[in-house]
């Protein structure tokens, strides 16, 4: 595994990447700097030994071709200089024992002279063949160190350039830092969104989600604490009633007073039951909703059958007229996308809220509609309804609606069966309209859910 894809300090994998960059760089610069150096040099030298025999044509002076010597003018440590007539004489040395080649090849050449390997340049003029030799050794010696020369600035400059990078990365990932020094500063139930100023653009989108995370979870937590303190004080009551009652039991003088409390007792621990069934109902959902967990394409039809089933017994103990519309084909194979148990729990409640709130011998249609791209749930019934200015707040958990003047039956409800219908809406994109229901004189109550295409996607315009 290379060390870029190992887990650890960014700032680290930062400078070891960009250094590393740098010396590369560096490295092949330097070598590319002491080529073109060494070519630079060959071609500076050879241009030396090009003047210094066309400085030769116009002949050597006479003192020199007198005695056949070298003359401190022209000796060169670097250039060795010899001068041919065209009979072949040597008439000029500048380097006694060099012995260069007689038979000179014009222009620039390679000759071995006694072990050692010259760089000679050759010239003839009407009268005499000049050369000019310089050996490669010294000549390799010199352009390196001209080359050598040529890479000092860079030399300095890499270590400069690394402190550079080092500095650099330190100040651009001072953001981080920053943002780690904040979160680390913070108590658990600190969740005030990270300050997204100064950050560059690559880091603002990740603290943005972040805040946004953070964001439900504060909405979480207060959901949390208002679902506890609101089912503490729904269940003070019961208790407190529950207590009552086996005090009235403990008290009772005959049977039928006994009965009468154990009766009183008995219905009390249902409605306490219902009651924590409705809370944990509504505590599955909402964790459910926080969890995002991904929708299936069931059939609806299915599912309302089942939960009117379910829902008979309890309309028939109460002589209510439960009936479900019939279905056309295009409903009963109509799917929809969403949660099978959450579902069956919206309808549930639905139902149970209507029979609870039917006077005796009343009357819950249920119906089941196609519309563009949905599918609508309608459940009407003929009990005393809800007043207009009453349908949102019912829709809130632990809220009832106003008792009405006449109406007989007490409302004893505990305010939850609405409120998880709707949160399970909320979960599917929808929501529950509530209305007047024409034909019975009650409450209406309908949700549209979008169908799935084959595919399992939502097919709402």
């Amino acid at each position: 595994m290379s060390l870029l894809a190992r887990p650890g300090s960014l700032r680290l994998r930062l400078l070891v990447f960009l250094l590393a960059a740098i010396a590369i760089t560096a490295a092949v610069q330097g070598v590319l700097a002491y080529r073109s150096a060494l070519v630079e040099a060959d071609a500076l030298f050879d241009y030396q030994m090009q003047q210094t025999a066309y400085a030769l044509r116009a002949g050597l002076p006479p003192d020199a071709k007198a005695s056949g010597s070298a003359l401190p003018e022209y000796r060169n440590d670097e250039l060795i200089v010899q001068v041919w007539t065209n009979e072949g004489l040597r008439i000029f040395e500048s380097a006694v024992g060099a012995a260069l080649p007689q038979k000179a090849v014009l222009g620039f050449t390679e000759v071995q002279a006694r072990g050692i390997t010259y760089r000679v340049f050759s010239l003839q003029t009407r009268s005499q063949v000049i050369q000019v030799a310089q050996d490669m050794a010294a000549r390799r010696a010199m352009a390196r160190a001209l080359a050598l020369r040529s890479l000092l600035p860079l030399a300095v400059m890499a270590p400069l350039l690394a402190l550079a990078v080092w500095w650099a990365v330190g100040r651009l990932l001072a953001p981080v830092e920053r943002v780690r020094g904040q979160l680390a500063a913070r108590r658990p139930d600190d969740l005030v969104p990270v300050s997204e100023a100064g950050l560059p653009s690559e880091l603002r989108p990740m603290v943005h989600e972040f805040n946004a995370l953070l964001a439900r979870v504060q909405q979480a937590f207060e959901a949390q604490q208002h679902f506890v303190a609101d089912a503490a004080h729904e269940l003070r009551s019961p208790l407190a009633a529950l207590k009552l009652q086996i005090q009235g039991l403990q008290r009772a003088g005959d049977a039928d007073a006994r009965a009468t409390a154990i009766a009183r007792l008995t219905g009390g621990i249902d409605r306490a039951t219902r009651l924590v069934e409705q809370l944990l109902a509504l505590a599955r959902q909402e964790a459910q909703l926080a969890s995002g967990a991904p929708a299936q394409p069931l059939v609806l039809a299915d599912l309302l059958r089942q939960a009117v089933q379910e829902a008979a017994p309890a309309a028939l103990q109460r002589g209510l007229d439960l009936g479900l519309a019939p279905l056309s084909a295009e409903v009963d194979a109509a799917r929809v996308s969403g949660h099978a148990q959450a579902l069956a729990i919206l309808l549930r409640n639905l139902l149970d809220n209507a029979i609870k709130y039917t006077p005796e011998g009343g009357r819950v249609d249920v119906a089941l509609l196609a519309t563009p791209g949905e599918l609508t749930l309608q459940v009407d019934d003929s009990g005393p309804g809800i007043a207009p200015e009453e349908r949102e707040r019912v829709l809130q958990r632990f809220h009832r609606g106003a008792q009405r003047p006449g109406e007989g039956q007490p409302v004893t409800g505990s305010g939850l069966g609405l409120a998880i219908a709707e949160s399970i809406a909320r979960m599917h994109g929808t929501r529950l309209v509530l209305g007047s229901a024409p034909g019975l004189g009650g409450l209406r109550v309908r949700v549209s859910l979008a169908r799935s295409t084959p595919g399992g996607e939502s097919a709402r315009p």
